[in-house]
């Protein structure tokens, strides 16, 4: 999982930073909010944390942003120093998903983010067997069938369908797969990226008549698509 972690505060980054990546999640961190919003439009997270107070735009203003411009828009935890009821509900009713009161403990913190995690991503998505019309996908034996035929793939292009299938119609930005598939966003694996979309693209025959279809958005990343086919 990729968490953006927004705070004007650095010890409070630092000690969100330490929590999430302990998780074993990647976290990226920034200072405000407007720098926040920049990346948001040019990349993909599976969760934000960010504090109310903020310069540029404060944490208010951001969730406003958010609901507006981002057709995609990720789970987001709001930090506060605010206590009152009122603030809250007025967070929770601005689109934030949850809330956590500065200061807390790391183990609060880490079951919020897990709830989150597992609420946003859908009851399906961490089984070991999913169905996706003609396809099933072993998450044990790592294997895929497409229309009961098993199809032969190594390890990583088994890792990256099973990306595509569980964030099925949303927009995975390119770092977004790169990190979460090889662990790195090294301009040079781009190849190995674009050659594994395809071989997964051809193996799975990932077409309309299939059900789903995979597309480029340039300049951005990939898209898997449901496509309707009443």
């Amino acid at each position: 999982m990729r968490i953006a972690i927004a705070d004007d505060e650095s010890d409070v980054v630092d000690f969100l930073k330490n929590i999430v990546e302990d998780m074993g999640h990647a976290a990226s961190t920034f200072s405000d909010g407007a720098t926040l919003s920049q990346a948001l439009v040019r990349e993909t997270y599976d969760l934000v944390i960010m504090d109310w107070s903020m310069p540029k735009k404060d944490g208010m203003a951001t969730l406003g942003w958010m609901q507006t411009s981002l057709q995609e828009k990720p789970p987001v935890i709001m930090l506060t120093n605010r206590t009152a009821k009122r603030d809250i509900s007025d967070a929770l009713n601005a689109g934030a998903d949850d809330y956590i009161t500065k200061p807390e403990d790391p183990m609060i913190i880490t079951a919020r983010i897990n709830a989150l995690i597992r609420r946003s991503a859908g009851s399906g998505a961490f089984e070991t067997k999913a169905v996706y019309g003609i396809y099933e996908f072993n998450r044990i034996e790592q294997t895929v069938t497409v229309a009961g035929r098993t199809v032969a793939m190594t390890a990583k292009e088994f890792e990256l369908a099973d990306l595509f299938f569980r964030n099925r119609d949303r927009t995975l930005s390119r770092n977004y797969i790169m990190e979460t598939i090889w662990r790195t966003t090294a301009a040079l694996a781009t190849r190995t990226l674009d050659m594994h979309i395809s071989r997964v693209r051809s193996k799975l025959e990932l077409r309309p008549d299939n059900g789903f279809r995979i597309f480029t958005v340039f300049g951005y990343g990939y898209r898997l698509e449901s496509i309707d086919k009443r």
